[in-house]
């Protein structure tokens, strides 16, 4: 990719980054699933954007993921996590936020592949970081 392209798909995280945020504050202030298929959709084409980005567990280990079809390919997991999975984590992140105002590690979750989805939902901001 070139530099100004690679500027423009910066530009374009960053865009759907805020989008996203918006949105999950929204969900947050009407506490519940007022505009469920919109964010669902805004949470995919963001994680879209953001695949093959170097990510960390809270293990500290490295990965990436891709995303084919409906399907989210973790480079350090045979399997895939499906669509309706991740939309799923991201929902139980909202209402844990709703309910504890944090989601304190990856197990608090509840789903395959939390340990990935949790330092993807912190960058792209479905879950906000608590220092411990």
């Amino acid at each position: 990719m070139t530099e100004s392209g690679q500027m423009e798909h910066n530009e374009q995280r960053e865009e759907s980054v805020r989008k996203l945020r918006a949105a999950v504050a929204r969900e947050l202030e009407c506490g519940g699933d007022a505009r469920g298929e919109e964010l669902d959709q805004l949470l995919w084409s963001t994680l879209e954007l953001f695949q093959d980005c170097e990510f960390h567990t809270s293990k500290n280990l490295q990965f990436t993921y891709s995303i084919k079809g409906n399907e989210m390919f973790v480079s350090r997991k045979d399997k895939s996590l499906t669509r309706a999975t991740v939309a799923l984590a991201m929902r139980t992140a909202v209402r844990r936020q709703q309910e504890c105002g944090a989601v304190t590690g990856p197990k608090k979750l509840g789903t395959f592949g939390a340990s990935y989805l949790y330092p993807v939902f912190i960058r792209i901001g479905v879950i906000h970081r608590v220092e411990m």
